[in-house]
C-alpha cells in the first residue's frame, strides 16, 4: 500500500497488533519495537525513563505495578501510532519557547525527547540517577503544573493518559487492580461500598467521550 493510502497500512496493523498485545497483558518482551521508524524509535535511555516514569506513576503496591506490565512500551507504541492525537499537528499558538525543539516536521511534538529533557532540567543532572523518592517529587511537580486550571499546553498531559489506559486496560489492571464483573448483570442503583473496596473496569474504558 502507498502512504498517501486512506486504509490501514502493514505497518499499521503490525502496530495495532502489538498494542492489542500489550493491552492483553502479554509481557512486554514478546513485543517488538523494532519496526518502529527510526524517528519513532526511543533510545535504550528513554525506553528505561518511560518504564520508571510510568512506575511512578502507578506504583507496585499488593498488585503489579506499571513497569511490571509492560506500559512503557505501550506508551511508546501509542505515541507512534499517534493514540490520543499525539501524531496531530499542535496549534502554533499554543507552541511556547519550551516546546518548539520538540516539534517535528509534520507539526507533531516528540513527547519522549520532551519528557527526557524536562525531567533532566528538573533534576538539574540525570533523572534517573536521582532516588526514586525524588524522582517522585520532581515528577510530582510537572504533573501539578501541568494539570492545573488554565495551565499551558503540556505532552505531559497525553503522556499520563496513556499510562493510564496502557494499566488499566491490561489483563493486569482490569482484573487485579480493577474488579471485573461480567456485563450485562443486574441493576443495582445503590451498592455498599466498603474501605478498600476496588472499582470495577467494565465500568471504566480509558476513552474520553468529550
Amino acid at each position: 500500500m502507498s502512504g498517501t493510502s486512506s486504509g490501514w497500512t502493514r505497518r499499521d496493523f503490525a502496530g495495532g497488533a502489538a498494542l492489542l498485545a500489550l493491552a492483553l497483558g502479554i509481557p512486554a518482551a514478546a513485543v517488538k519495537l523494532t519496526d518502529l521508524d527510526a524517528a519513532d524509535a526511543p533510545s535504550d535511555r528513554q525506553r528505561k525513563l518511560i518504564a520508571e516514569v510510568s512506575e511512578l506513576v502507578i506504583p507496585k503496591t499488593d498488585t503489579p505495578g506499571a513497569a511490571e506490565v509492560g506500559v512503557g512500551d505501550f506508551v511508546i507504541l501509542a505515541l507512534a501510532h499517534g493514540l490520543s492525537g499525539t501524531r496531530d499537528p499542535v496549534a502554533t499558538g499554543v507552541i511556547t519557547p519550551a516546546l518548539a525543539p520538540f516539534r517535528r516536521r509534520d507539526g507533531s511534538l516528540s513527547h519522549l525527547d520532551w519528557l527526557e529533557s524536562r525531567l533532566d532540567h528538573a533534576a538539574g543532572g540525570d533523572f534517573l540517577r536521582r532516588g526514586q523518592d525524588e524522582q517522585l517529587r520532581l515528577l510530582t511537580a510537572i504533573d501539578g503544573e501541568a494539570m492545573a486550571r488554565g495551565a499551558e499546553y503540556s505532552p505531559w498531559v497525553a503522556i499520563k493518559g496513556l499510562i493510564l489506559t496502557g494499566y488499566y486496560t491490561s489483563e493486569v489492571g482490569g482484573s487485579q487492580e480493577l474488579r471485573y464483573e461480567l456485563v450485562p448483570g443486574k441493576w443495582e442503583p445503590d451498592i455498599p461500598i466498603q474501605p478498600g473496596d476496588r472499582a470495577f473496569s467494565s465500568d471504566w474504558t480509558a476513552v474520553d467521550f468529550g
